[in-house]
């Protein structure tokens, strides 16, 4: 295992490498000068050649891109050019904030999409089976953003049952969770019930029933535990794919989040900030992900990782 983990987290740092190379390069391909929006229309050519040079943005992207890998291995990721603050305390600031929400969409998309998947394997193609297959495709094909002002007008603004935005308590996640769940829930409980249906095929799935086992013990003692090696993968993606999502959740619901905070410095060419905010993403996926794969071993103690 500590072998396996080790072997994994090298593998990281290529990805990481990448992450950092890609974005730099996107955000040297979009038009518009952070030196010129910072300085305004009426700053003078040499201030912003000044200014231009004390950023480093006179220099090549390849010399750019050795500095930041340089400072990033010893934990500086820059300053913000829009606030002149340090672009880790911008991050940790509001990181809590959007990691405690990616969890509280997750937890909801679990319950709900591997309850409604198990309920679809015990009868498939029965009217329960149709109906949650409709609604998983119609939670997949909705827009999170587009759901979230649906959410926003019935629930905050018609019914008045929950707030508009922003953080404070535990009512303030339900609507924001609520549309940043919704695809996952479809995706999971698609894959709960496919791969559920699978394993009830299996010979040890026949020899239990000739025992005489009804079908709630088949599933929750026998086929339920086999059928989450698939499942669990797909709650590590959905997991990153949460964290991606924020950037438009937490946008529409004003939640003071990592995600919106992309979209201020996307908005201001703030470069420098931007670049750390994709990084922490980056690096909570692949995190999240190495997790998921050491989970497998709890699950099934048929797997090793030698």
């Amino acid at each position: 295992m500590r072998r396996y983990v080790i072997r994994r987290l090298i593998g990281l740092i290529p990805v990481l490498l990448g992450v950092i190379f890609v974005t730099m390069l996107t955000i040297e391909l979009i038009p518009g000068d952070p030196v010129a929006i910072m300085l305004g229309e009426n700053a003078r050519q040499e201030q912003v050649e000044a200014l231009r040079a004390h950023l480093g943005l006179d220099q090549p992207l390849p010399v750019r891109y050795v500095k930041y890998v340089g400072n990033v291995l010893t934990g500086d990721l820059g300053r913000s050019i829009q606030t002149n603050r340090s672009v880790l305390a911008e991050i940790m600031d509001v990181w809590p904030n959007t990691l405690l929400l990616a969890i509280a969409a997750m937890a909801l998309a679990i319950v709900v999409g591997i309850a409604v998947g198990i309920i679809s394997a015990i009868r498939p193609y029965g009217i329960v089976d149709t109906v949650a297959r409709v609604l998983a495709l119609v939670g997949l094909s909705m827009p999170i953003f587009w759901l979230g002002l649906v959410l926003l007008y019935a629930f905050a603004y018609y019914f008045r049952i929950f707030p508009v935005g922003g953080t404070g308590s535990a009512r303030h996640y339900v609507l924001p969770a609520v549309a940043l769940a919704t695809p996952s829930i479809g995706v999971l409980s698609r894959m709960t019930r496919s791969s559920l249906l699978d394993v009830m095929g299996e010979d040890f799935i026949r020899t239990a029933r000739a025992k005489g086992l009804k079908g709630a013990k088949i599933i929750t003692g026998h086929a339920l535990r086999n059928a989450m090696i698939p499942v669990m993968s797909v709650v590590g993606l959905q997991f990153g794919q949460l964290l991606g999502g924020s950037v438009l959740t937490e946008t529409v619901f004003s939640w003071p989040g990592l995600g919106r905070l992309t979209v201020r410095g996307i908005f201001a060419r703030d470069y420098v900030l931007v670049q750390g905010a994709v990084l922490t993403f980056a690096m909570a996926f692949v995190f999240i992900n190495l997790l998921i794969d050491l989970s497998y071993a709890y699950i099934d103690p048929r797997i090793h990782y030698d």
